[in-house]
Order: structure tokens, then C-alpha cells, then sequence
């Protein structure tokens, strides 16, 4: 047991991190072309235009609350009064408001790419296995949000995940603080980090990339082609002309 133990929470995480950053490193050298999201708007737009909004939103949100709940110790909220029953009730209701926007539009995208057949035979196997890690995640998360924090009366994670995942980047983690939580949060963990492993060679690379360079570029300029000053271009298409244009030309 403490051999597992000591896998998954002390070791799995750095071969997790390595894969991420290697793996980023790896795919920008030797795969530029492909760090894209290799969009499939033109198979399918109208499903997309809700589910892509509501995931890409619902996911920021339950970003920004984990990076909150995880890094920013207990000591620092309750420092500037924040006790634990208030952080618990912002952290339960909005974190619920933000997974169950994030999983409708989840939903949406996985019906979309199995329903629309354009869309579905674009699907790599990378991408099949990255909604499964993706899926298994947020289903652990939403877990541990209504059944522990809603129904159960509420875990503290903030005084064991927290503390464990924080040791980790000081390169000391501490097994047994994570051992002391329920273990649906000690799974969410592992598939997280798992998920964090497979990121750099799915279609997920498009989150590290921003348009910045879009502020500096140089316009682009568009000059129409007129027949008659360009040489070498192709005489206009005949078509249907009024007959007092016409007779005017004469």
C-alpha cells in the first residue's frame, strides 16, 4: 500500500509535470503545423456555437477556483477574514454554477462530434482519449463538489490536497496528507495529473497559445482587381445589364 501510495502521489505527479513540459517543448519544435485546434466549424456550426462558449467559460471559472483552493493557503484567506464556512459557501456555489455550465458544453461538444459524421471521422485517436481523461476529471470534480461538499456537509481539502499539491513544487511531497482525504478527491488528483501527462499531444496545446503577435502586425491591404489597369486578368463574366446602362456606353 505504501508503495502505491508512495507512486501515485510522490512520483507519478513529477513524470506527469515532465510530460507536460517536455512534451510542449517536443511538440512546438517538431509539430508547429499541428498546434492547432484543428477546428471543425465548417462540418458543424450550430451546436457549436453554444456547447464551444459554455465550455470554454464554465472551464475558465473552474479553473480559476482550483488555482485559488490550491494555491493560496488557508492561513492567507482567513488572515484578511475570510473564515472557512464563508470560503466554503463561495467556493461550493460558484464552483457548481461553473462545472455545470462547463458540462453541459462538454456534453455538447462529445454529442456534436459523435452525432455529426463530417466531424467524427476528423476525430484522431489522441482526441478520443483526451475526452475520456477530460471526462473522467470533471465527473470525479462534480463528485466530490455534491456529494462531499453539498450532501456530505462539506471536506476541508484546503488542509491536506491543498498542502500535498503545494509540496509538490517544493519538491518534498507529503503522501500522507492526500492519504487523509475521501478517495474520490485522491483520484481526481491522479486523473488530473494524468490528464496534465497527455495535454501536450492532444488538441489542448491551443490553451498556451495566444494571438499576441495580432497587436503588432501590419495591416493587410486589399486592392479590388479591375480588368481594364491589370493586365493578365481574365475579362469579366458577361451578365445581365439594364438597357439604358447599356445604351449609354454606346
Amino acid at each position: 500500500m505504501n508503495a502505491a501510495r508512495n507512486f501515485f502521489f510522490v512520483v507519478f505527479p513529477y513524470i506527469c509535470i515532465t510530460s507536460f513540459v517536455v512534451g510542449h517543448i517536443w511538440r512546438y519544435r517538431y509539430d508547429k503545423f499541428g498546434w492547432t485546434t484543428r477546428s471543425s466549424q465548417w462540418y458543424e456550426s450550430k451546436l457549436l456555437r453554444w456547447a464551444s462558449p459554455m465550455f470554454h467559460f464554465g472551464l475558465l471559472g473552474v479553473l480559476l477556483g482550483h488555482v485559488g483552493g490550491l494555491m493560496i493557503p488557508e492561513s492567507w484567506t482567513n488572515a484578511i477574514g475570510l473564515n472557512e464556512d464563508t470560503y466554503h459557501l463561495m467556493a461550493v456555489s460558484l464552483g457548481s454554477v461553473c462545472g455545470v455550465v462547463m458540462v453541459i458544453g462538454l456534453v455538447g461538444l462529445i454529442w456534436r462530434r459523435r452525432s455529426t459524421p463530417a466531424v467524427f471521422r476528423a476525430t484522431t485517436r489522441m482526441d478520443k482519449a483526451m475526452y475520456v481523461m477530460l471526462g473522467t476529471v470533471v465527473v470525479l470534480g462534480l463528485f466530490n463538489t455534491f456529494y462531499w461538499q453539498l450532501a456530505g456537509g462539506g471536506y476541508n481539502y484546503r488542509e491536506s490536497v491543498s498542502v500535498w499539491f503545494r509540496s509538490i513544487f517544493f519538491f518534498s511531497p507529503d503522501a500522507a496528507l492526500i492519504e487523509e482525504a475521501p478517495l474520490s478527491f485522491q483520484l481526481h488528483a491522479i486523473a488530473a495529473f494524468a490528464l496534465f501527462a497527455l495535454w501536450p499531444f492532444t488538441r489542448l496545446v491551443h490553451v498556451l497559445s495566444a494571438p499576441i503577435g495580432y497587436l503588432w502586425r501590419p495591416y493587410v491591404v486589399y486592392r479590388s482587381r479591375d480588368s481594364h489597369t491589370q493586365p493578365g486578368n481574365r475579362d469579366p463574366r458577361p451578365g445581365w445589364e439594364r438597357p439604358g446602362l447599356t445604351s449609354s456606353k454606346k
